[in-house]
């Protein structure tokens, strides 16, 4: 019911440190991203009331939300949830990447580094069928990356509330591709927590969410999202 695919694993890793780390295990915290975008008091007073008055996104909308990615591991589901927040420059980079399909490993990570994006963004460079993914899904991007700006925790509960989901129907354990755990974060929530196998390798899910988790509730259906080829 699921097909892993293996991108290029030889990006450096040093790439990605520092972008975004998994803190706690429970909830994902990023370096800098988010907060650089409200750094004058009046964009953040005025990004405080847009929240305030925006209608809270029901859970299960949320679920179908982020059905397409809630099994990716852990570091993966970090910097897309992260990267989807700037929609624009993904579909930039989708666009660079079919001008540099020449550049390769450090090559690429050297040139993507140059680019005036959020490094986020730069870091899905290692992940050319992620991104091809959300470039070809630009409105379900940019409503997970509004969900993300918005209602942070929620999303990751959905994505813990999806993950359950695909253990009952026994589509989410533990391979040669991926290391399924049940952790206990500090506050004592019970956490299912994917990492990769292999720490060199990652591999990206492609999955039929009616398979994977079960029919999805007749208010949400599970969200037009189009594997590319």
């Amino acid at each position: 019911s699921m097909n892993l695919q293996n991108p290029r694993s030889g990006f450096p890793r040093q790439v990605l440190h520092g972008v975004i780390a998994v803190v706690c295990v429970a909830s994902l915290r990023w370096s800098s991203p988010l907060a650089l975008a409200q750094e004058a008091p009046e964009a953040q007073s005025q990004e405080m009331t847009t929240t305030e008055e925006a209608p809270k996104i029901p859970n299960d909308q949320l679920d179908s939300l982020v059905a397409p990615i809630a099994l990716y591991p852990d570091d993966l589901l970090a910097q897309t949830l992260a990267a989807s927040t700037y929609p624009l420059e993904v579909m930039q980079l989708e666009q660079w990447m079919g001008k540099n399909t020449n550049l390769k490993d450090k090559a690429l990570a050297d040139a993507v580094a140059k680019q005036p994006w959020d490094p986020s963004v730069q870091s899905m460079a290692a992940f050319p069928d992620v991104v091809q993914r959300m470039g070809e899904n630009i409105q379900w991007m940019t409503d997970v990356g509004n969900a993300v700006l918005a209602q942070q925790k929620d999303v990751m509960d959905a994505v813990q509330r999806m993950r359950a989901k695909a253990q009952g129907t026994g589509n989410l354990k533990t391979g040669s591709e991926q290391k399924v755990e049940t952790k206990t974060t500090q506050g004592g929530q019970q956490v299912i927590v994917v990492e990769q196998a292999n720490p060199e390798a990652v591999y990206v899910p492609s999955y039929d969410p009616e398979v994977v988790y079960g029919a999805a509730p007749a208010e949400y259906p599970y969200y037009p999202y189009s594997y590319p080829g």
